[in-house]
């Protein structure tokens, strides 16, 4: 990768770098796959760096089954996290999905988790010895974070995952500024999709996408302010979940837009089973974070509300509703299809499904209002934070937009959606459009407004569910395509890449993704080309589908409940994963 020459930063970068590289275990590198080949989930365990025992552990999704092995001393956490460590470092060098290693401090770390265990008899606490991946924004006392600031303390999340016994052990690559749908940077490069490199992993938690989708991470914990964590887990085929804001401890982590508090960013936890959602989120809040973090809700875990006592009760018959489309882009073939799949195994599992009618009202007053709410500063907060080092401001993803890349392998693809669009891109290249505080107050007035609209449209509901009950969830996509081509995951003028996640961060909706299907050339044809198209980003999404292109490629959908409504949520997921399971059994259909 070559970049925009300044010896300021440009140096800075290389050196930090470099540092990064020098950190791998000599006997840990493995050769490097050609550039053609494009699918490497099989390369951790044919490289021959990991042993059977190093395979065992690292293909153990379920984390209670780890939990249960350490808590029996059966695996001590130094061997579980020597396995996970490596595999993480094969995952680097194939996806380059990391930041930080290291490797000596998390060691010391399960030893004195072993010891303790050894010593006393007891486990620390529920995630005893488990290492825990963590994206490049949670502060560790006296570590860099990709802003630039050595931390003077942990951020809370990291106490709390030292106080359960946890072992934090990789932080994890993400784009310059946080604000983007894909995975790039001037300090670590860019971080490629494992089922695909020529796709992106999405962003802006994509380091933990790629990491945990190649098995080198049993729990990851992302951040989501418009999709960056769904959004991951849905283009890299793993779970995870967007709690409501206040729900998890979010201080001490680093961030833009901080101060921003009309559409908040959360934390959340991605993994490779659902199981993995409830270990983390019931560890954290039996933790209780409220005594750590003013913004937290003083809320315990609720076993009540795991068990769908509000949603029918245990066992009980659910209503579902299928969002196939948001009347602003039309989703690809792929995930029409796998909506259809969830919906097919839902019925079959004897629930309710029916199809959702958006609100009475314009629907792109969400995007307008959002996007007027993350730009309200005319750009500053960006701007500020490169021009310590005079680092240029990233204006698209694309590999060969704004800077050479002649050793990039692969050449640029044709696209219909790399001219910038909208607001955000003219805020971005100009510094238009701040706002004044009453300008602001007056858009934060109008964003309750069409919260009340959302809220009242989803109690009507309950005059077609048939359950004496509004809709107990919707399944919707992550974004209206597949993982793409690197550069095409960006905000456009319709949010093309984010809307239907950023609209649960605007309602404060609690949301879990899930994978269900990869993209199939053969399955997946393109659609004729419609009459009308509903606005220019909708052609353009059309024309960026050819099955080719997405080969592979996960495609994973939403489980969204109402705010706070963590417990909930959490329960239906594994009502629909279960489901889906049930139904792929019988119809003979692989999992992903």
């Amino acid at each position: 990768m070559s970049t925009p020459k300044h010896t300021g930063w440009a140096d800075l970068a290389t050196a930090r770098k470099q540092h990064q590289i020098d950190l791998i275990p000599k006997d840990w590198i493995i050769e490097p796959p050609t550039a053609e080949h494009l699918d490497v989930r099989s390369v951790p365990e044919s490289c021959g760096l990991l042993d059977e025992l190093d395979i065992e552990i690292t293909n153990t999704l379920d984390t209670n089954v780890i939990l249960a092995k350490l808590a029996s001393s059966e695996w001590s956490s130094v061997r579980v996290t020597t396995a996970f460590y490596k595999r993480a470092i094969i995952a680097q060098q194939l996806t380059n999905c990391l930041t930080e290693i290291f490797i000596d401090e998390a060691l010391a770390r399960a030893a004195a988790v072993d010891r303790h265990l050894k010593e006393t008899g007891r486990t620390i606490g529920p995630l005893h010895g488990l290492p825990v991946s963590l994206k490049d924004q949670f502060c560790m006392k006296g570590r860099e974070t990709i802003m630039g600031k050595v931390a003077e303390e942990d951020a809370v999340v990291v106490e709390l995952l030292y106080a359960c016994g946890a072992v934090p052990f990789v932080r994890t690559n993400v784009p310059q500024t946080l604000m983007w749908g894909e995975t790039f940077n001037y300090v670590f490069g860019r971080t490629t999709n494992p089922f695909n490199r020529k796709l992106t992993p999405g962003g802006s938690s994509g380091g933990e996408g790629a990491l945990i989708a190649l098995h080198g991470s049993p729990i990851g914990i992302g951040t989501d302010i418009g999709g960056s964590v769904r959004i991951p887990a849905g283009f890299s085929g793993i779970y995870s979940l967007r709690p409501s804001y206040a729900r998890l401890p979010y201080y001490g982590a680093v961030n833009s837009l901080e101060g921003q508090q009309a559409i908040n960013s959360v934390i959340g936890p991605m993994c490779s089973h659902v199981s993995s959602l409830k270990v983390f989120t019931k560890a954290i809040l039996d933790a209780k974070p409220w005594n750590k973090d003013p913004y937290v809700a003083r809320k315990p875990w609720s076993e009540a509300d795991y068990r769908l006592e509000d949603h029918g009760g245990p066992g009980g018959k659910l209503c579902f509703t299928v969002m196939y489309d948001n009347r602003l882009v039309r989703p690809h073939p792929p995930i029409r299809r796998a909506l259809r799949m969830v919906e097919d195994a839902l019925r079959a599992a004897g629930h309710i499904v029916t199809e959702w009618e958006n609100p009475p009202h314009d629907v792109i007053d969400v995007f307008h209002t959002t996007e007027a709410i993350y730009m309200a500063d005319g750009g500053d907060d960006f701007r500020d934070a490169c021009a310590p080092t005079d680092e240029p401001l990233l204006q698209t993803m694309s590999p060969n937009g704004g800077h050479d890349v002649d050793d990039h392998p692969w050449d640029p693809h044709p696209t219909y959606m790399d001219e910038p669009l909208g607001l955000t891109a003219s805020i971005r290249l100009q510094g238009k459009g701040k706002l004044s505080a009453h300008e602001l107050w007056a858009i934060h007035k109008r964003k309750r407004e069409i919260m009340k609209h959302y809220l009242d449209h989803w109690e009507s509901t309950t005059a077609r569910t048939g359950t004496g009950r509004p809709i107990d969830a919707i399944i919707c996509p992550v974004a209206p395509f597949a993982a793409p081509p690197h550069g095409l995951n960006r905000f456009a003028e319709y949010m093309s890449n984010d809307f239907y996640t950023s609209l649960f961060n605007f309602l404060d909706y609690t949301a879990a993704t899930i994978p269900v299907t990869k993209v199939d050339p053969e399955v997946d044809l393109a659609d004729p080309q419609p009459t009308e198209f509903y606005n220019e980003e909708d052609e353009a999404v059309y024309k960026l589908y050819k099955p080719e292109t997405f080969t592979n490629a996960p495609v994973g959908v939403q489980v969204v409940g109402r705010t706070l409504e963590e417990e909930a949520v959490i329960a239906m997921t594994e009502v629909v994963v279960k489901a889906l399971e049930d139904w792929k059994a019988r119809e003979g259909i692989k999992a992903v």
